[in-house]
């Protein structure tokens, strides 16, 4: 099969753009495939596409090709973000056509499609070039691609393009079931990964509800130049020393939060995190962690689903009244929810959004 990303891949980069590709690309192999790659910048795209071709003119079969957009759009992946080589991927998608070879795409993220968030975080003529070709991209895929996988289908309502052929949602998966006890103790204890910027990731009133009472720990595991950037936003809440913040990685804080009890996914509900659904909801399903969210959104729905944790307003009085029952009930709770939590585990891998992908598009 043909693997297909129109981006460098940095493998020490730890956000969901670099991590999943990395995932799924493992995955195919796992499940038995050759997997012919096509990454990088223009010359190493290029030169991929070139051996690819050849290949397929040589006699050689692929079953499908899988690709991940990029979270810029395709034509302004280079170095200078400069569209320099814009019928690179599309031209090589309609060579794929002409030869038969289904293309599957998982389109990553549309924030630039919520002015309300985007506009925030990008200035006006730089909103004016993307969007022009983020439409672009839409386009092409309409033409190109047979199948379009989303993180989840309420996302298609928010294009402006209409993604005809984007009817399948595919969430990130785990590697695998870490089945460990953890060590007692007489407090709730919470586990945080990920980002604190406050415009995608507005965790203040969780930190103070938690900086406010007595029988909850949590420990957050953040990026330490983003965490000295933002503590002065946080740090007025942890005056009970009970909000530990670490800067580790991968299974470098396996130990924290296996001795963790509930994980979190409690944010600032907006517009644009109603359809995301995040690669850290899936490493705490691995860990076997139930897992605290706000309401409203495609994390939440598959929480309450497939019953795996807790789904509270984003509300103090709501946040601290379902942590205290939380606790009361600690083992009765975590003990009844772990069977789920095993059984949604195990479907739910890497593997399987592979195998997925290949009967979809064999």
């Amino acid at each position: 099969m043909i693997f297909h990303i129109p981006y460098f891949l940095d493998e020490n980069m730890k956000s969901g753009s670099h991590i999943r590709p990395l995932k799924m690309k493992q995955a195919f192999e796992e499940i038995g495939y050759n997997v012919d790659v096509i990454s990088g910048y223009h010359d190493s795209r290029k030169k991929a596409i070139d051996k690819i071709k050849e290949n397929i003119q040589n006699g050689i079969k692929y079953d499908f090709c899988y690709s991940e957009s990029s979270t810029m759009p395709t034509m302004l992946t280079e170095k200078n973000h400069i569209p320099r080589y814009p019928s690179l991927d599309f031209s090589f998608f309609k060579f794929l056509n002409k030869n038969n070879i289904k293309i599957g795409l998982f389109y990553r993220d549309c924030l630039w499609a919520f002015p309300e968030e985007y506009d925030a975080l990008v200035s006006l003529p730089k909103r004016i070039v993307s969007k022009h070709y983020y439409k672009k991209d839409l386009n092409l895929y309409n033409k190109f691609i047979d199948k379009v996988y989303l993180p989840n289908l309420s996302m298609k309502n928010k294009l402006p393009v209409n993604l005809k052929n984007a009817n399948s949602v595919l969430p990130p998966g785990l590697d695998e079931v870490i089945n460990k006890k953890t060590t007692l103790s007489d407090k709730l204890r919470l586990f945080y990964v990920g980002g604190l910027d406050t415009s995608l990731y507005n965790l203040e009133l969780l930190f103070e509800v938690i900086g406010s009472l007595d029988f909850v720990e949590m420990t957050v595991c953040v990026r330490e130049d983003e965490w000295e950037n933002l503590k002065e936003t946080y740090t007025k809440f942890m005056k009970k020393d009970n909000i530990k913040i670490i800067h580790k990685s991968g299974k470098e804080f396996e130990e924290d939060i296996l001795n963790s009890d509930i994980t979190v996914l409690y944010y600032k509900v907006t517009n644009y995190r109603s359809f995301a659904m995040p690669v850290k909801l899936f490493e705490y399903l691995g860990y076997l962690k139930p897992i605290l969210s706000t309401p409203n959104n495609a994390a939440a729905d598959f929480i309450e689903k497939n019953n795996i944790g807790f789904i509270v307003d984003y509300d103090k009085n709501s946040l601290k009244d379902e942590l205290f029952n939380i606790y009361k009930n600690k083992d009765e709770i975590l003990n009844k929810m772990h069977e789920n939590l095993l059984e949604v585990a195990e479907n739910n891998t890497w593997a399987s959004r592979a195998r997925q992908v290949a009967n979809d598009l064999k």
